[in-house]
């Protein structure tokens, strides 16, 4: 008996470094983790802030004709820079066959949600275009529920309905009321939406990976959007337009094609480490600024107490719907 009281000392003893050593790995997998997250959500919150008030500039106060134009800017920005990552062996892409039965419909919702959002730039105020944006939020949710079975809390259904009830509020009394921009931005949402849910369950499949997702989508979009914008006759637009002498906005035209690559990609980082619904929600804090930001730069809002209220309301509900959900990420 006094014989092995020793050896399950020695046992213990052998045991306890490894345990340690096993909770430190862990621990420190969850620092990690958390690191990724936050990363993912600053570039995406700075990115996406930056190229909305980029593409503001471009296509309202500049008055750049073809918003489809920018769009295949930013996507030929994306090709030519990932395939020449690849060629230098940066990264690597997945081949082109399995990529084309892998990657669809993404491609669909991903040049439906670039093409009517960049519309709904040129065509509503910026405090509206984000109000309205709002309704992206409820669809998301929506597409959580019925495709990847995550059902969301009563606190946050509740401050999604005072978003909604802000946002029609502020659309019943939008002095720049714009048909066929409110259209735009209805498309835009559902399109985000299925965009987002759609790109979390590619990811869960591990198929194509981040990059192979972000160029393949852009290769088979590029090609629609191509055609669409010959048939416009929008290239010829796009040469003949006077400001490309202008400095200031060449520049916002090569800043604007290289933040759609950072943008789509701090967008998979976000629903790769996070949720659809977290990309959804940060996306709105960031429309907070963008709000305020658009009542003074643009020319483009005019003020009323009734829509003020209505977008007031709608950015309450927003930061109630933030918290919720950032509390349990």
């Amino acid at each position: 008996m006094s014989e092995r009281e020793p050896l399950i000392a020695s046992e213990i003893q052998l045991k306890i470094p490894e345990s340690e050593k096993t909770f430190d790995i862990l621990k420190s997998e969850s620092v990690e983790n958390r690191m990724k997250k936050l990363f993912a959500i600053v570039l995406y919150a700075t990115t996406s802030f930056s190229i909305t008030v980029v593409n503001k500039e471009i296509l309202t106060v500049y008055g750049f004709p073809s918003s489809n134009f920018l769009a295949f800017g930013q996507l030929f920005a994306t090709i030519m820079i990932l395939l020449l990552l690849h060629l230098v062996g940066k990264i690597v892409l997945p081949h082109f066959r399995s990529s084309l039965k892998n990657i669809f419909p993404l491609p669909i919702f991903y040049l439906g949600n670039l093409v009517f959002g960049l519309s709904s730039t040129k065509m509503l105020s910026l405090p509206m275009l984000t109000v309205l944006r709002r309704f992206s939020i409820l669809m998301t949710m929506i597409g959580e529920s019925l495709f990847l079975n995550m059902e969301q809390s009563d606190g946050k259904k509740l401050s999604v309905g005072v978003m909604i009830l802000g946002s029609v509020v502020a659309a019943a009394n939008d002095l720049t009321f714009n048909a066929k921009g409110y259209v735009n931005v209805t498309v835009n949402n559902l399109f985000t939406a299925s965009n987002n849910v759609t790109m979390k369950k590619k990811l869960k499949a591990k198929e194509l990976g981040k990059f192979g997702m972000l160029f393949y989508n852009a290769i088979f979009s590029i090609v629609i959007l191509g055609i669409y914008v010959y048939i416009h006759d929008d290239i010829t637009k796009f040469l003949s337009f006077p400001a490309w002498s202008d400095y200031k906005f060449a520049t916002l035209f090569f800043l604007s094609c290289i933040m759609g690559l950072v943008l789509n990609f701090s967008i998979i980082l976000m629903t790769d480490f996070g949720s659809p619904l977290l990309t959804t929600v940060i996306g709105c804090l960031k429309n907070i600024l963008i709000t305020y930001y658009g009542m003074i730069v643009g020319g483009d809002y005019i003020f009323d107490w009734l829509n003020f209220s209505g977008i007031t309301m709608s950015l309450i509900g927003s930061l109630y719907f933030s918290y919720l959900a950032l509390r349990r990420n």
